[in-house]
């Protein structure tokens, strides 16, 4: 049982153990402590968002499920974003003997029942959204895997917590959660390497994946339809620029062109410069993904 990191003191222990988050706008007031308490906290909880292109939304959620739906989100390429620093509605109820197993660190996590009560899992947990479908086939890159790791590790370090404080969705909701799509104990086994050694050491993060280069200005004038056009739509998401109403896709349109001169206004370019059509100096600023 502990008190919940502030804002500031998660931040230096992600930046501690070798991850580089970034901010999202008012994440550090955005929360639902007005729904009830948060902390104090007892472990970390992880997740997959069973979707893409999903930043925006564990940041709104929805009117059945409002956001925070998480305190960090984790792209495909390991970028990690902070969306909340108090409560957020991701774990719900947790089984109480789940509960339980996670407070003793006993390396024994049973099968959440709910015969055994409930616990509200959102005062008493951290919680990560690891972009993935979460169908078996989708893959978790090494450097989004390897961000998870680090995400973990880092919040146990700052509390003196086991790797046992780290568990699944699947682990403690009474609700038949399958969250994430991968192995547990192989995570936590994975935790606890990192534990062994000084924050930030251990293995190197993965490589950070490449950046597409500037395509060129008469490109988009052209209305073209590439995968490249879905990745920067998706950077222009996760740095708060989004005019979309529903993808970004892979078809260069009027939303994508908007969201672009949202960038452009963000970067405090001239207004003659914000004119949605991306430059190079722009487009090298955003840092899109290389797309395979």
């Amino acid at each position: 049982m502990a008190t919940p990191l502030s804002a500031t003191k998660l931040l230096a222990a992600l930046r501690a153990e070798g991850s580089n988050p970034r901010e999202y706008t008012s994440w550090r007031t955005h929360n639902r402590n007005h729904k009830g308490a948060w902390g104090p906290v007892n472990g970390v909880l992880i997740h997959h968002t069973a979707g893409s292109n999903s930043l925006a939304y564990c940041h709104t959620g929805s009117s059945a499920l409002p956001g925070p739906l998480c305190h960090t989100h984790l792209a495909k390429t390991g970028a990690a974003t902070m969306v909340s620093a108090g409560r957020a509605n991701h774990a719900g109820k947790a089984a109480k003997n789940a509960f339980n197993a996670v407070v003793a660190e006993s390396g024994a996590h049973p099968k959440p029942s709910a015969a055994s009560g409930t616990v509200d899992g959102n005062a008493r947990f951290y919680g990560i959204e690891i972009e993935n479908r979460g169908d078996g086939k989708d893959p978790y890159p090494a450097a989004q895997y390897d961000a998870a790791v680090r995400w973990a590790a880092a919040i146990c370090r700052a509390h003196g917590w086991s790797a046992h404080s780290v568990v699944g969705h699947k682990e403690t909701s009474i609700e038949g959660k399958i969250d994430p799509s991968f192995d547990m104990n192989t995570f936590r086994r994975d935790v606890a390497a990192r534990l062994k050694n000084k924050p930030g050491g251990g293995k190197k993060p993965a490589p950070p994946v490449g950046y597409e280069p500037f395509p060129g200005e008469a490109w988009f004038k052209k209305a073209p339809r590439s995968a490249i056009v879905t990745a920067m739509g998706r950077r222009l998401v996760a740095e708060g620029c989004s005019a979309y109403k529903q993808g970004p896709g892979p078809q260069w349109s009027n939303a994508d062109r908007e969201s672009f001169r949202k960038w452009q206004r963000k970067l405090g370019n001239a207004p003659q410069y914000c004119d949605g059509w991306p430059g190079p100096k722009q487009w090298a600023a955003l840092k899109v993904p290389k797309v395979n």
